[in-house]
C-alpha cells in the first residue's frame, strides 16, 4: 500500500499505471487512498479521484470495489458537501448505463454483420462444432457473452446506489430517480425476476426506515416533498408491474401505497388516485374478483366526475356503462353460504381488507363487510345516478336482468343488446390516466348472468322442462355449458334443479328446507282433507259423515304414524351424527390446545434464552463502553496537551465523554480552524484586489502614451518593409525571365526523354502483369489438380475400405458356417455314440437275464446234462455242424460242465463241435456267459476277444468284413470283458 502526501499524487500515479496498461494496479492504488483514514476530510481533488476510480471500476466490472468506494466517500461528504456525492453517483449510473447500451448495440451489430472469409465455404468447422456442442444460436451466444455481463453489472449498480441512498434525507430525489431508472431497466428488457427483487428491496428500505426512527439524516415522511417522492416511486412500481403482467407484485404495490397513506394519514392527489383505482380495476379483473372490480370502477367514476373538469359527456357515459356492466357481472349468489366458520372468518377478514383498499379512507361506509355486496352496489348506482349516465343499451340490459320477468324470451331480448355492447368502447380522450375501456370483456359474464336469471325464472313457472326446449331458450351456450353453470348455481343454493339425461328433462325443485314443509304437515293435511270432503259431499248427514270419515281416518293416522316414526329415526340419526361431529370437534380442539400449549412453552423457552443472550450482550456492550470511555479519557488528555491554553474548551460536569464524542469535537475544532483560515484568506484576497486596482489606475495613462508611440513606429516600419518588398519582387521577376529564356531551348529534348521513360515503364508493367496472370493461372491449375487427386484418393480409399469390409464379413460368415457344421457333426457323432452305448447296455441286460436263468436251471437238479443230451440228431440239425465247427474258434463259447465232460471222456481228443441243440439255444437266447469265461477270455489277444482291427467289432469300420448277427452276438456275448458283479 503506497502512502501519498497529497491526493493529487495518487491521481497522477493512477494515470501513469493506466497509460502502461495496468488498470488493476491503478484501481487498487485509488482504493487504498479512498479507504485510508488519513483522508477523511473532504477536498476537491477527492471528487476527481472518485470520478477516475469509478471509471476504472466500470471498465473492469468491479462492483464490489465501487460499492466500498462510494460508502467511504459518503462518510466523507455526508456533513460537508452532499452535492459532490450526488454528482459522483450520477456519473457512476451514467457510465454503467452507457456501457450496457454499448454492449447491446455491439451485439446487434455482430448479429447483422457479414463476417465471412471465403464466400465458397458455408460455415467454418469451428463454428459448426461450437453450435453443435452448445446448442445455441448466434444471437443467444452473443447476448450471453457481451450483453449479460454488462446487464448484471448495471443491476448491481442500481442495487448499490439504492443501498447507499436509502437513509439519506438530503438525496431523496436521487434515490427516487435511481428507483425509476431501475424500473425502466426491468421494463425495457423484461426482467421480471430482478423487478421482484427490486420491489422487495424498496419495501425493506421503507420497513427499516419505520423500524429505526432514531437514525441521523433519516427522511421525514410527514414532509410533503418526501411523501410525494415515495408515492411517485410506488406508483411507478405499480405501473411497471401491470405492464409486465406481474399481477401479484402489482397487488403488493397497491398494499404498499395504502400502507404509506395510512402511515402519514394524508390523501394523495386526485391524479394519483385515478391511477390507483384504474390499476385496481385491472388487478381485480385478472383475479376474477368481480365484486371488488365493480367497486373500484365505482370509485373511479366518482373521482372522474368530481375532479376532472375536462371530462366530456361521451367519456362520462362510457365510464358509467363500464361501472354498471361491472356491477352486473358480479355473480348473483353468495359463494360463502355453505362454508365453515373458519372460512367465513377468513372471508370476512379478506372483505374488510379489500374494503380498506378500495375505500382508501375517503368514504368509511364502504369499509364494512355488509356494504360490499352486489345488491348494495346496484342500489348505490341507482341512487347516485350512475345508471342514468350510462348508455341506453346498458340501461335496457339492467332493467331486463334485474326487474323484468321474461322466462321464455329472455335470451332473445338480451342477445342484441350484448352485440351492441360488445362493439362499444375505446380510448378516453379527456381522461388519459385511465386505460382503454373495452365493454366486450363483460359479455361472457353477462351471458352467464342471463343464463342464471333464465334458469331462476323458468324454475318459477315450470317443474319439468325438456332439455331441447331449455337449450332453445339459451342461445348463448350449448347445454353442456348450461349444465356447468347450473351446477355452480345449485351448489350455492341459487336454484334447485336436476338433469335427467335418461328421460331428457330438467326437473326444478323447491329451495325450502325440509323441516319447514314438515312443521305443520298434519294441519295442512287436515285442512286439505276437509276441503276435499266438502267438495265431494256438500251436505252430508252426521251419521254418514262419521261412517265415511272413520275408515279413511284410521288409514291416514296409520300412515302418518309411520311417517312420524321414520322422521323420528332420521332425526335421531342426525342427532347422533351431530354428536359424533361434536366429539370430533372437541377432540380436535383438545389437540389444538395441547399443540398451542406446547408452542407456548417453546416460545417461553426461546424468550428466556433470548433474555439471557440479551443480558450477555448488554454486559459486553457495557464493557465496550467502559473501554471506549478509557480510550476517550486518554485521547482527551492527549488533546489537552497538544492544544494551546487559550483555546481549551472545558467539558461540562456530568457530561458523558466517549471516544466518538472526543473525535467529533476534534473534528469540529478542525472545521472551525479551517473556516477561520478561509476567512483570513478572503480578507487577504480583498486587500490584494484593492492594491491591484490602484496599480492599474496609475498605469493606464502611461500605457496609452506608450501605445501611441509604438503605433507611429510600427507605421514607419511597415512602409519601409513594403518598399523593400517591391524592389525585391522586381528583381526576382527579371531573373526568372532570364532563366526561362535559357531553359526554353531544352524543351524538345525533355519531351523526347519523357516519352522514352513512359514507354519503357509501360512495357515493364505489361511484362509484370502478364507474369502475374500466368502465375495465378498456374496456381489455380495446381490447386485444381490437387483437389482432383485428393478426391480420387478419398474415392479409392472408400472403395478399398468397402472391399476389405466385405471380405471380412465373408470370412466371418464362412467361419461361422464352418463352426456350425463342426458343431452339427459333433452332435451327430455324439448321438451315434449314445445310441451304440444304449444298444450295448441292452445286450448286457439280456446276457445277465440269460445267465440268471441258466443258474436257476442248474440249481434245480443234477439231471440237467441228461436233458441237454436227450434230443435226437436230425438231418436238419446236423447240417449247421460243419459251419459251427468251422466257425468255432478262440471266441467260441463252450460251457464249463461240457468241457469237464469232454476232458473226462476223451482227454486227448480234439474239442468236439457243439450239439445241434446248443447253437440253437445260444442263438435264440444269446450267449450264456459264465463266471469262469472271464478269466479265460480276458487273457487272449484282442483278435481272439472278437475286437478285430477296427473299433468295437462291426459297429465301426475295420477288420476283414462285416459280421453276421450271430457272430456279433456270440462275440459280444462271449469275449467282451465286463465286470463280474454289477
Amino acid at each position: 500500500m503506497a502512502n501519498f502526501a497529497k491526493p493529487e499524487n495518487a491521481l497522477k500515479r493512477a494515470d501513469e499505471l493506466i497509460n502502461v496498461g495496468q488498470k488493476q494496479d491503478a484501481l487498487q492504488a485509488l482504493h487504498d487512498l479512498i479507504t485510508s483514514k488519513r483522508y477523511r476530510a473532504w477536498q476537491k481533488p477527492l471528487e476527481k479521484i472518485m470520478f477516475k476510480y469509478l471509471d476504472l471500476c466500470v471498465d473492469l466490472k468491479r462492483g464490489r470495489f465501487a460499492k466500498d468506494g462510494l460508502i467511504q466517500y459518503r462518510i466523507v461528504c455526508q456533513q460537508v458537501n452532499v452535492s459532490s456525492l450526488e454528482e459522483v453517483i450520477k456519473h457512476f449510473l451514467h457510465l454503467a448505463t452507457e456501457k450496457a447500451e454499448q454492449a447491446r448495440s455491439q451485439a446487434d451489430a455482430l448479429e447483422e454483420a457479414l463476417d465471412v472469409d471465403d464466400l465458397e465455404a458455408d460455415r467454418k468447422p469451428e463454428d459448426l462444432q461450437l453450435s453443435i456442442v452448445s446448442g445455441e444460436k448466434g444471437k443467444d451466444r452473443s447476448d450471453r457473452e457481451l450483453v449479460t455481463p454488462w446487464f448484471k453489472f448495471l443491476w448491481e449498480t442500481y442495487r448499490t446506489v439504492l443501498e447507499i441512498l436509502r437513509n439519506n434525507s438530503k438525496l431523496e430525489a436521487l434515490y427516487a430517480m435511481t428507483a425509476h431508472k431501475a424500473f425502466q431497466f426491468c421494463k425495457q428488457y423484461k426482467r421480471t425476476t430482478e423487478f421482484r427483487r427490486l420491489c422487495e428491496i424498496i419495501r425493506n428500505h421503507l420497513a427499516n426506515l419505520n423500524k429505526y426512527r432514531d437514525q441521523r439524516d433519516r427522511p421525514d415522511l410527514s414532509a410533503p416533498e418526501s411523501l410525494q417522492l415515495y408515492l411517485d416511486t410506488r406508483f411507478d412500481q405499480l405501473k411497471v408491474a401491470t405492464e409486465l403482467g406481474l399481477w401479484q407484485e402489482a397487488f403488493r404495490s397497491v398494499e404498499d401505497i395504502y400502507g404509506l397513506m395510512c402511515m402519514v394519514k394524508k390523501t394523495p392527489k386526485s391524479s394519483l388516485l385515478m391511477v390507483y383505482y384504474s390499476k385496481l380495476t385491472e388487478i381485480f379483473w385478472i383475479s376474477s374478483s368481480h365484486l371488488y372490480h365493480a367497486y373500484a370502477w365505482f370509485k373511479l367514476f366518482s373521482l372522474q366526475k368530481n375532479f376532472n373538469k375536462n371530462l366530456s359527456q361521451k367519456d362520462l357515459q362510457l365510464i358509467a356503462s363500464s361501472v354498471v356492466l361491472a356491477a352486473l357481472s358480479i355473480p348473483p349468489f353468495d359463494r360463502a353460504q355453505s362454508a365453515s366458520h373458519m372460512e367465513l372468518e377468513n372471508e370476512k377478514e379478506r372483505n374488510l381488507r379489500m374494503a380498506n383498499l378500495i375505500g382508501f379512507n375517503l368514504e368509511p361506509k364502504f369499509e364494512g363487510r355488509d356494504m360490499l355486496s352486489r345488491a348494495a352496489l346496484l342500489s348505490e348506482l341507482v341512487s347516485r345516478g350512475v345508471l342514468s349516465c350510462a348508455s341506453q343499451e346498458v340501461k335496457d340490459l339492467f332493467h331486463v336482468l334485474e326487474h323484468e320477468f321474461h322466462p321464455l324470451d329472455l335470451g332473445s331480448k338480451i342477445q342484441p343488446l350484448l352485440e351492441k355492447i360488445s362493439k362499444s368502447g375505446g380510448k378516453l380522450s379527456s381522461a388519459p390516466s385511465l386505460p382503454e375501456v373495452q365493454l366486450s370483456q363483460y359479455v361472457p359474464s353477462l351471458e352467464k348472468l342471463a343464463t342464471l336469471r333464465l334458469l331462476q325464472q323458468v324454475s318459477r313457472i315450470y317443474q319439468t322442462i325438456r332439455i331441447e326446449g331449455l337449450s332453445q331458450l339459451v342461445p348463448f351456450f350449448e347445454f353442456s355449458v348450461v349444465e356447468k353453470i347450473s351446477v355452480d348455481a345449485v351448489k350455492n343454493n341459487f336454484v334447485a334443479m336436476k338433469v335427467d339425461h335418461m328421460k331428457g328433462v330438467v326437473i326444478f325443485g323447491n329451495l325450502g328446507i325440509e323441516s319447514d314443509g314438515l312443521r305443520d304437515h298434519l294441519a295442512v293435511f287436515a285442512e286439505s282433507l276437509s276441503k276435499v270432503r266438502a267438495m265431494l259431499y256438500p251436505v252430508p248427514s252426521k251419521a254418514s259423515k262419521l261412517g265415511g270419515i272413520l275408515p279413511n281416518l284410521a288409514d291416514t293416522v296409520e300412515k302418518e304414524h309411520k311417517r312420524l316414526l321414520a322422521r323420528k329415526s332420521i332425526i335421531e340419526k342426525r342427532k347422533e351424527d351431530q354428536e359424533r361431529q361434536q366429539l370430533e370437534m372437541e377432540r380436535e380442539e383438545e389437540q389444538k390446545r395441547l399443540k398451542l400449549q406446547k408452542l407456548t412453552e417453546e416460545a417461553e423457552q426461546k424468550r428466556l434464552a433470548a433474555e439471557l443472550a440479551e443480558r450477555r450482550k448488554q454486559r459486553i456492550l457495557r464493557e465496550i463502553e467502559e473501554k471506549e470511555f478509557e480510550e476517550a479519557q486518554a485521547l482527551l488528555e492527549d488533546r489537552e496537551k497538544r492544544t494551546k491554553k487559550g483555546k481549551k474548551k472545558p467539558l461540562l460536569d456530568g457530561e458523558k465523554v466517549t471516544k466518538q464524542t472526543v473525535m467529533e469535537r476534534a473534528l469540529t475544532e478542525q472545521l472551525k480552524e479551517r473556516q477561520e483560515m478561509e476567512k483570513k484568506l478572503q480578507k487577504l484576497a480583498k486587500t490584494m484586489d484593492y492594491l491591484e486596482r490602484a496599480k492599474r489606475e496609475e498605469a493606464a495613462p502611461l500605457i496609452e502614451a506608450s501605445y501611441q508611440r509604438r503605433l507611429v513606429e510600427e507605421r514607419e516600419f511597415y512602409e519601409r518593409e513594403q518598399q523593400r518588398e517591391v524592389e525585391l519582387s522586381r528583381e526576382r521577376h527579371e531573373s526568372d525571365l532570364k532563366e526561362k529564356k535559357r531553359l526554353s531551348r531544352m524543351l524538345d529534348n525533355k519531351e523526347i526523354f519523357q516519352a522514352q521513360v513512359i514507354s519503357r515503364r509501360q512495357a515493364e508493367f505489361d511484362r509484370i502483369r502478364a507474369e502475374r496472370e500466368e502465375r495465378i493461372s498456374q496456381t489455380i491449375q495446381a490447386r485444381k489438380q490437387e483437389r482432383d487427386i485428393k478426391r480420387k484418393q478419398i474415392y479409392y480409399m472408400n472403395i478399398e475400405e468397402e472391399r476389405i469390409t466385405k471380405l471380412q464379413e465373408e470370412e466371418e460368415a464362412r467361419k461361422q458356417e464352418e463352426a456350425e457344421r463342426k458343431k452339427k457333426e459333433a452332435a451327430e457323432h455324439k448321438a451315434k455314440l449314445d445310441e451304440m452305448a444304449e444298444k450295448q447296455k441292452q445286450r448286457e441286460r439280456e446276457a445277465d437275464e440269460k445267465e440268471k436263468l441258466r443258474r436257476e436251471a442248474l440249481s434245480r437238479g443234477t439231471d440237467a446234462p441228461a436233458r441237454h443230451a436227450e434230443p435226437t440228431v436230425t438231418p436238419a440239425a446236423t447240417a449247421p455242424a460243419p459251419a459251427s465247427a468251422s466257425g468255432s474258434g478262440p471266441g467260441k463259447y463252450v460251457p464249463k460242465w461240457k468241457r469237464q465232460t469232454t476232458e473226462v471222456s476223451s482227454p486227448t481228443a480234439p474239442t468236439a463241435a457243439p450239439t445241434p441243440s446248443e447253437p440253437e439255444r445260444w442263438t435264440s437266447r444269446g450267449p450264456p456267459p459264465a463266471d469262469d469265461h472271464w478269466g479265460s477270455s480276458r487273457g487272449g489277444p484282442p483278435a481272439e476277444r472278437g475286437w478285430g482291427s477296427g473299433p468295437r467289432g462291426s459297429d465301426r469300420p475295420g477288420g476283414d468284413a462285416w459280421r453276421s448277427s450271430d457272430e456279433r452276438r456270440s462275440t459280444y456275448g462271449s469275449s467282451r470283458p465286463r465286470p463280474a458283479q454289477r
